[in-house]
C-alpha cells in the first residue's frame, strides 16, 4: 500500500488544492461489479483498494485521468470492497479510513468516470491473475493498466513483469508509478495512516490524506451526563468498520446542516463514571438545540489530550472546562472551510 511518487512541495496547509481535486463530478458512473459495466469502450485503468484516497493515491489518479483524457480514454478505478486484507487475514476490528460511499466520491472528484467497487471474497481471491485480467479487457477494453508495484490474482502471481508480458498478448500496456510521495520526513501509505490514527496523530493524518480524516454518524440519545456537567454532547453513532482515532480529547469541526461549528469531540469509555463502551462525543461550542437523529460530520483537526481517569466528576468538569478553553485556541487558528468532500 505504499504509495508511489514524490511530492515535489508539501501538501498545503490549507488545502486549497483539494478543494480543486474534489469539485464534483455528476457523470461518473457507480457500478458494483466488474460484469455490471455499462458500456465497453477503451479504458485506463487503475486498480487497487484505495482506501483513505492518500496523497499517493491521487497522484497517480491524476496522472491516469490526464493521459486517459489525452488518449480520448475513459479514466476508470477498479476499488475492491471489503478490502482484501479483511478477507484473506480473517480480519474483525476496525480498519477502514474511509466509508465506501467516501471512497468513490473522492475517487469521483478526482475526475474518474467510471468507478467499479467490486467485491473480494473467495472467488475473487482464488482467481488466476490471467483470467481475472482478461475479464478486465473483456468487459472495459482496458488499453492501460495503472498502479505501483503491485500484484493480483491468486497467491499475487500476476506481479508486474507477469503483467507486461501479458500486455503483449493482450493489447495493453503497464503503468507504474515510479516515484514514493512522502510527507513529513516519510513514505506516505495507508498503512501509516491508520497506525497515525489509532495512536491519536490526526495532524500526521490531515498530512497523508492532505485533508483532515472524518466521520460521520447518527446523534443518538446517550446517558445525558454531559449535560448535567454543563457540557451537552451530541453522541455519535458510526459505521463500526471505520476506523477511530486513538482514546482522547479532539479540537474538531462539526458540520450540521452545512454550518461548520467548533467542537470538542471525546473519543473513549469515559473511565472516571466506569464506562466501558466505546463512545464519541461532541460538544459543539456556542450551539444549543436538539439534533437527535440528525446527520454530524466530525473534521479531526488536532489532539488535545489522551483520555484520563478523574477523581470524582468536579474534578473531571474543571478538566472539561480546561480543554474547551483548548480547542476553542485550536479552532481559532484553523482557517475558515467549506466542508471538503465527501
Amino acid at each position: 500500500e505504499v504509495a508511489k511518487w514524490q511530492s515535489a512541495t508539501s501538501p498545503p496547509r490549507h488545502f486549497a488544492t483539494l478543494l480543486t481535486m474534489t469539485q464534483s463530478n455528476p457523470s461518473h458512473i457507480r457500478v458494483n461489479s466488474l460484469t455490471a459495466v455499462p458500456e465497453r469502450q477503451p479504458t485506463f485503468l487503475a486498480i487497487g483498494s484505495f482506501d483513505g484516497v492518500h496523497l499517493g493515491h491521487q497522484a497517480l489518479i491524476r496522472q491516469m485521468v490526464e493521459a486517459a483524457r489525452a488518449a480520448y480514454a475513459r479514466p476508470a478505478v477498479l476499488t475492491f470492497f471489503p478490502h482484501p486484507k479483511r478477507v484473506i487475514q480473517n480480519l474483525t476490528d476496525r480498519y477502514y479510513l474511509t466509508t465506501l460511499d467516501d471512497r468513490v466520491a473522492l475517487l469521483a472528484g478526482l475526475g474518474v468516470e467510471l468507478i467499479i467497487t467490486h467485491p473480494f471474497d473467495e472467488t475473487v481471491r482464488t482467481t488466476r491473475a490471467e483470467t481475472f485480467v482478461m475479464q478486465l479487457c473483456h468487459y472495459l477494453d482496458m488499453r492501460q493498466l495503472w498502479g505501483g508495484n503491485f500484484a493480483l490474482g491468486y497467491n499475487r502471481e500476476g506481479d508486474v513483469p507477469f503483467l507486461r508480458m501479458l500486455g503483449q498478448k493482450l493489447k495493453y500496456e503497464v503503468r507504474l508509478a515510479d516515484q514514493m510521495v512522502s510527507w513529513d520526513g516519510g513514505l506516505v501509505s495507508s498503512s501509516r495512516a491508520r497506525h497515525s490514527l489509532a495512536s491519536g496523530r490526526v495532524r500526521d493524518v490531515t498530512g497523508c490524506l492532505a485533508r483532515p480524516f472524518h466521520m460521520r454518524g447518527r446523534v443518538v440519545v446517550g446517558d445525558k451526563r454531559g449535560r448535567t456537567l454543563g457540557f451537552p454532547t451530541a453522541n455519535l453513532e458510526v459505521w463500526d468498520e471505520l476506523l477511530l482515532p486513538g482514546n482522547g480529547v479532539y479540537a474538531t469541526r462539526a458540520w450540521l446542516n452545512g454550518q461548520p461549528y467548533g467542537a470538542a469531540t471525546n473519543v473513549g469509555i469515559r473511565p472516571t463514571v466506569d464506562g466501558t463502551k466505546l463512545r464519541i462525543e461532541a460538544y459543539l461550542l456556542d450551539f444549543s438545540g436538539d439534533i437527535y437523529g440528525t446527520e454530524l460530520r466530525l473534521d479531526f483537526l488536532e489532539r488535545v489530550r489522551p483520555e484520563l481517569r478523574f477523581d470524582g466528576l468536579d474534578a473531571l468538569k474543571a478538566q472539561i472546562s480546561r480543554d474547551v478553553a483548548a480547542v476553542r485556541a485550536i479552532y481559532a487558528r484553523e482557517p475558515l472551510a467549506s466542508p471538503i468532500p465527501p
